[in-house]
């Protein structure tokens, strides 16, 4: 629940149901049967547990001095924090930046895109991985910073580090895109793209490539609408992953 204060606005984040266990098998199997990592399920338990989690991995972020909003009470079954941006201020999820951006062409699109790729790169430079990369838990800060919601789990408690990079990698690529596709930035991206990769961990780049070896099939999709908007990002995620060097 968000609060409006004269000076700040404050979110009440309240213990919720974690997700039901039949998820994680059905993930479980398909990360068996695909051999690929990266489809291996965090659990997410709900309730007291990953509430604090989260306030765990919000602390140790602020700590490291990535942008996170400020914990400023925890209960047993909510928290309270402060919103990233300020009264006035236009902070909007990367998302949304993006998307915006597209009617001002290639340059603007991947301008805000490569902020986020940089982002990301800072955030594994110091040792943490996110909950999920997605571009809607990436926040444009007034002052030009990227900042971070969102980590009921931690994936690097449960999988190992090398998975975790692919992962939020993986998370980022699919996320975002599909609006590169749409600003006509693809190729330039594709050069940026590779160039983060090849900044990666030798072992993280190893899982990566397995995994975009194992989506191969998706070259075939045809850039069609008709296909629904979830089947081209898809798309569009492949032709950004495949620009990278394959091991």
């Amino acid at each position: 629940m968000r609060y409006e204060l004269p000076h700040e606005t404050l979110w009440v984040k309240r213990a919720a149901q974690g997700n039901p266990a039949l998820n994680y098998q059905l993930l479980r199997w398909l990360a068996r049967l695909f051999s690929a990592p990266v489809l291996q399920p965090v659990p997410n338990p709900g309730g007291a547990q990953s509430l604090a989690t989260e306030v765990r991995r919000l602390r140790s972020f602020e700590a490291l001095g990535l942008r996170v909003p400020q914990v400023l009470a925890v209960s047993q079954t909510a928290f309270v924090m402060r919103h990233l941006g300020r009264p006035g201020e236009d902070s909007p999820s990367l998302t949304n930046a993006i998307e915006s951006a597209i009617p001002e062409g290639a340059q603007a699109v991947l301008a805000l895109w490569q902020r986020g790729l940089d982002a990301l790169a800072q955030v594994h430079a110091k040792g943490e991985v996110l909950s999920q990369a997605v571009a809607r838990n990436m926040v444009c800060c007034a002052d030009g910073v990227i900042g971070f919601i969102d980590f009921e789990d931690d994936p690097a408690a449960h999988l190992p580090r090398a998975v975790c990079l692919a992962r939020d990698a993986l998370n980022y690529a699919q996320s975002t895109a599909l609006f590169v596709l749409q600003s006509g930035g693809m190729a330039q991206a594709q050069t940026q793209w590779a160039a983060f990769v090849k900044a990666m961990p030798a072992d993280a780049q190893e899982v990566l490539a397995v995994t975009v070896h194992k989506l191969a099939w998706v070259r075939f999709l045809p850039l069609s609408r008709r296909l629904g908007r979830d089947a081209l990002r898809v798309r569009a995620a492949y032709d950004l992953l495949a620009a990278a060097p394959q091991h």
